[in-house]
């Protein structure tokens, strides 16, 4: 059994270090300019609603420009724009002090420059961390990035609020150099380019932002983590507005005893981030999600019911703890089930959507007014508990990490471990004891039923040997009649897992249907029989409607999830086929 590693030993990785070190420095600068321009905003006009718009200014630019920039993310050396962003912000940061003296509206527009820009960095970041670490390293190194930006902003914010007492200009300064800062620790990363097919233009653009929102909601893993993020971000931007006038109001505590909220709330989140290092690997995305949201909706439930500011401190530090494993296990799913070359896409989306919910959340801080501060908050508490539950029974959130290791140390033995031998002639037995698993066979007629199990051979892979492999030309596809196999692809950041595949479950239909060579390798996770049928035959069964639509789903899917890049190259694919494929009776055709 292995020996179990530290999750600092990722601190090795010289590679990973110096993107941490990026961030962490960063992401101070960033939490003292942001509440730097709140102070100045306020000085200058005291009004609350001028450092709402300030807010927005640092919120809106994602809505609007976060899906363009996760495109180019995907199409441009992720490097370069890191290295971009970071030199661009900091020349603007840095002309703050100067324009503002002349009119306070250069702020607002300086600071959503700043912010539009960051649109491009952020999701580059996202995609890099699995290029910075091993599979191995990844949830270590997502729980130590959380440290450093949740933890970061923290000292941040204490920060701002000691140069408020001398001069808030040099908040600015300090911002520009931690962009330096990063800049430099970036231009030392070796991350591996991203090879982009075809030119940069609009079509393009909007084709491979197309690519990206299909993969998503193709994927159900994905899509199941997507479907609890708007409630989430509501909610999120529901309680952090409104903690101030609740701590105020229904507390009674001061602005000091409100700033030793924020940062236990910080304390928090970095004590279980540290533990996440360690144990993010033990449960299920899903289990995470569901302990991390209800957990923090018990403890602001509780929270809004409160008088006491002692107890306010305990609750609101339990709040912070139980953030991090949503924030860990998010991360972990995006970056494990997104090829590298759509991860910019794919993070995007997920920012996009957690910016404008957050926004939405803001924005209903105004009914505090209406049905009060306690009973808003309470609300907001309500509202982080539907996403824990939710999580319980939306699909593809309960693969066990345990399994998800044993699973790509598996498929990295693809290309070494024994075949899967030939058994024997299939019967009607077998087509029956397949239709149990398989529904759509229950159409056949007795001819096609027999034509079928006279061309199918039936296929015996004990644990651990290779059914298919990536590149190996073939002319069949496999319907597993019982056992598992697991589907995977080896890249430049590792080994990736596809899917699992169950009893009635089927593969191999891309390099049968189109006689290209097989896009992954699958692989016997325990002792599986499966029924081995011909190209030809695969194209006779799609002669029945209910087959067909479900075989082109599935080809379109996987055709994608594997690489989509790879699509141009199938143009060549057998056109009967591809017709077949086509047909009106599949939806969204």
């Amino acid at each position: 059994m292995p020996q179990t590693v530290s999750p600092f030993a990722v601190f090795r990785n010289r590679n990973f270090t110096l993107m941490w070190s990026a961030q962490l420095v960063s992401t101070i600068g960033d939490a003292l300019m942001a509440l730097a321009a709140s102070i100045l905003v306020y000085r200058a006009t005291n009004s609350a609603l001028s450092v709402g718009l300030m807010l927005i200014a640092t919120s809106a630019p994602g809505i609007f420009i976060g899906l363009i920039a996760g495109v180019f993310v995907d199409r441009v050396d992720r490097k370069r724009i890191m290295l971009i962003c970071e030199i661009l912000r900091a020349v603007l940061v840095m002309t703050i002090p100067f324009f503002v003296t002349s009119n306070l509206a250069w702020l607002y527009v300086l600071v959503f420059l700043t912010s539009s820009i960051g649109q491009f960095f952020e999701p580059a970041q996202a995609s890099v961390i699995p290029e910075v670490a091993s599979d191995e390293e990844l949830a270590a190194a997502n729980s130590l990035m959380a440290i450093s930006s949740f933890g970061a902003t923290a000292v941040g914010f204490a920060a701002s609020g000691f140069l408020a007492s001398f001069s808030i200009e040099w908040a600015f300064y300090f911002d520009a150099f931690t962009f330096l800062f990063s800049a430099a620790c970036i231009a030392l990363t070796r991350v591996p380019p991203v090879h982009a097919e075809g030119e940069t233009s609009v079509a393009n653009i909007m084709h491979n932002l197309q690519g990206g929102v299909k993969f998503l909601f193709g994927s159900q893993i994905l899509r199941s983590s997507f479907i609890v993020l708007p409630v989430m971000g509501i909610s999120f931007g529901l309680s952090n507005s409104l903690l101030l006038p609740f701590a105020t109001q229904a507390l009674h505590a001061t602005e000091f005893e409100y700033g030793i909220q924020e940062g236990l709330t910080s304390l928090g989140f970095v004590v279980c981030s540290l533990l996440m290092a360690r144990f993010a690997d033990r449960l299920p995305a899903g289990q995470w999600l569901t302990l991390s949201f209800v957990g923090m909706g018990i403890a602001q439930l509780i929270y809004s019911q409160l008088s006491s500011v002692t107890l306010a401190f305990f609750f609101v530090t339990i709040s912070g703890f139980m953030n991090a494993p949503s924030a860990v296990a998010r991360q972990l799913v995006l970056q494990r089930n997104t090829p590298r070359e759509m991860r910019g896409r794919v993070a995007s989306v997920f920012f996009v959507t957690r910016d404008l919910s957050f926004l939405i959340g803001m924005a209903l801080t105004g009914l505090a007014d209406v049905i009060g501060v306690r009973e808003l908050y309470f609300v907001a508490a309500l509202m982080i508990l539907a996403p824990g539950i939710l999580a319980l029974f939306l699909p593809g959130l309960g693969q066990p990490a345990a399994q998800w290791r044993q699973t790509i140390q598996l498929l990295r033995t693809a290309t070494t471990a024994p075949a899967a031998q030939l058994l024997r002639v299939a019967t009607l037995a077998d087509i029956d004891a397949l239709a149990l698993r398989f529904n759509a066979l229950a159409a056949l007629n007795p001819n096609d039923r027999e034509a079928l199990a006279r061309s199918s051979r039936v296929i015996a892979a004990p644990a651990g040997s290779t059914i298919v492999r990536f590149g190996e030309k073939s002319d069949a596809a496999f319907f597993v009649l019982e056992g598992r196999a697991v589907a995977g692809i080896q890249e430049a950041g590792g080994t990736r897992w596809l899917e699992t595949l169950d009893g009635g479950d089927f593969f191999g239909e891309i390099a049968a249907l189109s006689g290209q060579p097989r896009t992954a390798n699958v692989i016997a996770e325990q002792a599986t029989t499966l029924l081995q049928v011909p190209a030809q035959t695969l194209r006779h069964l799609m002669t029945y409607p209910s087959i067909s639509q479900i075989v082109r789903l599935k080809f379109y899917e996987r055709l994608a999830r594997t690489n989509v890049n790879d699509l141009p190259k199938f143009a060549g694919l057998d056109q009967t086929a591809l017709k077949e494929l086509r047909t009106e009776t599949a939806p969204n055709g």
